[in-house]
């Protein structure tokens, strides 16, 4: 996020795009109401679906699934046409902009609307909703990035907000809202393919050398490892040997799910480290019980990029141990004995080695916490990003043209398959559906079915539909809501009995390697 979750407070427009704030993100929707309804901020929803924010919005955009690039260049372009832009700002800051609006010319609102299903009076209700507001603030999440152009969705809610000045503004920014506790802690400290802690390229010579000098070892390579997809290829093709999942649990997350499992049958040796006996986890050759968040102490980085500490509470059960123990331990069976592995040892060496967490100590967090970048001890910390200059220099527009979903309806399988999460459940479930409370209010998996195509295939609300892509099928009972658009159906991915990713595909991003989760191809039909 450029912006703290609290300038929502401070906008006069919130765009909220590809993301059920509500469903997925509550303490942040908060901020949303108590925006709308206590501050008088104006609230713009695009989204396929009718989520709950809808209800609360003063313009909504319901546009076809993976359609997010055609529609944002359609906002540009009027924008343009209307001369609601921030010259000054572009003028000043951004680089690009002659080549930006060569592509979004021919998005005109009647071309737009063609490909979206946007009627065009709204298209210019949006634009000019947004682009005469200062500041407006861009939220979106997985409903953005969860396509085979999720990369090119993402800067082209960049390239809007840029085009307006509200980057590097109070109460702007392009924000990301992120979908798990300490993801973005997990990303800064180099649990990416290309990177080292801070975001320092593997590919670069000085930062291999730094690291290498610190931790006491000859050197690194310089190539870019896999991403999750790309290991379990690579593990079908023989070229990875073992895997070794920590905390996550594939099976149920990730895409074609006999796709997965027959990637994990080929492997040499497969190792989980988790808190439960997770789906993944049964199929282990050995598996690490680990400790939870409340049994350890450490930090977390929220998705606003702000370090706070967390606690011990209570100690493991039986022989949970906590990850860095079995980190260390493993490695120093293996030859290489790690230095002192202490939560506050850890954040001296992160202070040492990550120029953006350099200011951030132990003592400095203790009551409260500080948002990266934050250079040194008495930096206050970064709460906006770009303020009077991007990290680059000048900002950087794209040139981004639309390209449909890699699978679309057909004949054979006429609609479309988006999947997500509902309230009640977090993730695949590994916690929540361990509670009574939480299995109580949602205990079983409801697929989401409009109730025009439901009348067309005889399906009642409550029965059960059998979903078939050409993966494979799955059967629950369905739930008849003006949520889902005509010729959508919507299945939440938490359940193992009717495992959603048994139906999604496994084509993904050319580039963030994410797959498209959002739009599978499916055909429905009333189950016996």
């Amino acid at each position: 996020m450029t912006n703290p979750i609290g300038d929502v407070l401070k906008t006069e427009v919130i765009l909220a795009i590809g993301t059920d704030t509500t469903g997925n993100h509550p303490i942040i929707a908060n901020y949303i109401m108590e925006a709308v309804h206590q501050n008088g901020v104006k609230l713009l929803v695009i989204d396929p679906r009718r989520i709950e924010l809808v209800d609360h919005a003063d313009l909504w955009l319901q546009h076809n699934p993976g359609t997010d690039v055609a529609l944002l260049n359609g906002l540009m372009h009027i924008i343009l046409k209307e001369n609601l832009q921030d010259q000054a700002y572009i003028d000043e800051r951004m680089e690009g902009f002659e080549e930006l609006k060569s592509c979004v010319e021919k998005y005109t609102p009647e071309y737009v609307s063609s490909i979206t299903g946007v009627p065009e009076e709204k298209l210019y209700a949006a634009a000019r909703l947004y682009g005469e507001a200062d500041p407006a603030a861009i939220l979106y999440t997985m409903g953005i990035t969860q396509h085979t152009t999720g990369t090119d969705n993402v800067k082209s809610c960049a390239n809007l907000a840029m085009l307006c000045g509200n980057v590097g503004k109070v109460g702007g920014g392009v924000n990301p809202l992120r979908g798990q506790n300490n993801v973005q802690g997990a990303c800064d400290m180099g649990g990416l393919p290309n990177v080292f802690p801070g975001y320092q390229a593997v590919t670069v010579d000085d930062v291999r050398k730094k690291f290498a000098d610190a931790w006491g070892v000859e050197g690194f390579p310089s190539t870019v490892g896999l991403t999750i997809t790309e290991m379990f290829d690579a593990a079908e093709s023989g070229k990875v040997k073992a895997i070794y999942v920590m905390g996550e649990n594939p099976v149920l997350s990730d895409p074609d799910k006999h796709h997965i499992e027959h990637c994990i049958e080929s492997l040499d040796f497969f190792v989980v480290q988790d808190i439960f006996l997770t789906e993944t986890a049964k199929l282990a050759d050995v598996v690490l019980p680990a400790a939870c968040f409340a049994e350890k102490n450490g930090t977390v980085s929220n998705t606003e990029r702000r370090v706070q500490r967390v606690r011990k509470a209570v100690e493991p059960p039986g022989e949970a141990r906590e990850d860095t123990w079995i980190i260390s331990e493993i490695s120093r069976r293996m030859g290489y004995t790690m230095p002192a592995t202490t939560p506050e040892k850890i954040m001296d060496e992160i202070n040492l080695l990550t120029p953006s967490y350099k200011g951030i100590t132990y003592k400095r967090i203790e009551k409260g916490g500080i948002s990266w970048p934050c250079p040194d001890e008495d930096h206050p910390g970064t709460p906006v990003l770009h303020v009077g200059k991007f990290a680059r220099g000048k900002g950087l527009f794209f040139a981004i043209d639309y390209i449909p979903p890699a699978e679309e309806a057909d004949d054979e399988y006429p609609f479309v398959l988006s999947t997500g999460r509902v309230p009640q459940h977090f993730h695949t479930g590994t916690m929540t559906r361990r509670g009574t409370g939480l299995n109580r209010l949602c205990p079983e998996p409801i697929a989401q079915l409009n109730p025009e195509d439901a009348e067309k295939l005889n399906v009642s609300d409550g029965d059960f539909i059998e979903i078939t892509s050409r993966r494979g099928s799955i059967k629950l009972k369905t739930w008849l809501t003006e949520r889902s658009k005509l010729g959508m159906v919507f299945v939440p991915f938490h359940f193992h009995e009717a495992p959603a990713n048994t139906l999604t595909h496994a084509i993904v991003d050319p580039v963030a390697k994410i797959p498209e989760f959002k739009v599978s191809a499916v055909k429905v039909k009333k189950a016996s």
